[in-house]
């Protein structure tokens, strides 16, 4: 059965930059102050990284009461920047998901550096929240790779054997490359996100497309 681990901004879905305005905003109005560093890495990583990096950066100190203000602040703000930032479903996932829910032999789940609730909410504004039964979230991890682990743990509540030959992660920076290549997993990387396709081609991933909206071929890569 292949187990489908997608991530979410740039790979489901562009969200306009709401979840990067919604961070920003909660940093300077949560603590009071301007935004003057915006190098911050945001691509791939989870939230609690970069929120702890955006706190470092403006000489706060990162304890666990600041980070949980920043991301309660974060959570609270998301809602309006998703409204106010035009967005979109990225090519081919509808059709894929439409495909792909109503299968016995898959199980869909997500495998993403926003905090569950955040994931939720941006799903949510698309519609494509219910769709996915497990997942690994960046509530707890700094680290790419052990959203990895979270996500195949979780995926362990669903089947009794998780056979990492047919798991795959779907996502569009090189971090989910070599996030699936912790765990053991196969790994497409689609350009639908900040990185050139030219880029991704470098990362040793299993499949390297330019989006996913050749349907026929994507589910015939994973013997659908």
């Amino acid at each position: 059965m292949p187990i489908l681990l997608f991530d979410i901004d740039g790979t489901l879905v562009r969200t306009g930059g709401a979840g990067k305005v919604a961070m920003e905003a909660a940093l300077c109005e949560e603590f009071g102050i301007p935004l003057t560093i915006e190098d911050v890495p945001y691509s791939g990583r989870t939230d609690l990284a970069i929120g702890r990096d955006l706190l470092i950066a403006h000489g706060i100190d990162p304890t666990l009461e600041n980070q949980s203000r920043l991301h309660e602040g974060y959570l609270s703000r998301l809602p309006t920047a998703l409204t106010k930032n035009v967005g979109e479903v990225c090519p081919g996932i509808a059709e894929l998901i439409d495909d792909l829910r109503v299968r016995s032999n898959v199980l869909l789940g997500l495998l993403t550096g926003n905090v569950r609730r955040g994931a939720e909410q941006k799903l949510g504004h698309y519609g494509l929240w219910s769709h996915f039964a497990c997942g690994g979230f960046g509530d707890d991890c700094y680290d790419r790779d052990d959203v990895a682990r979270a996500a195949i743990k979780s995926v362990g509540g669903h089947l009794s054997e998780v056979d990492l030959n047919e798991v795959w992660v779907i996502g569009d920076t090189p971090l989910d490359v070599s996030c699936a290549r912790a765990v053991g997993a196969k790994v497409i990387a689609v350009a639908t996100g900040w990185h050139p396709i030219e880029e991704l081609d470098k990362t040793g991933a299993d499949l390297v497309l330019k989006d996913l909206a050749d349907t026929k071929a994507v589910l015939k890569s994973w013997g659908l």
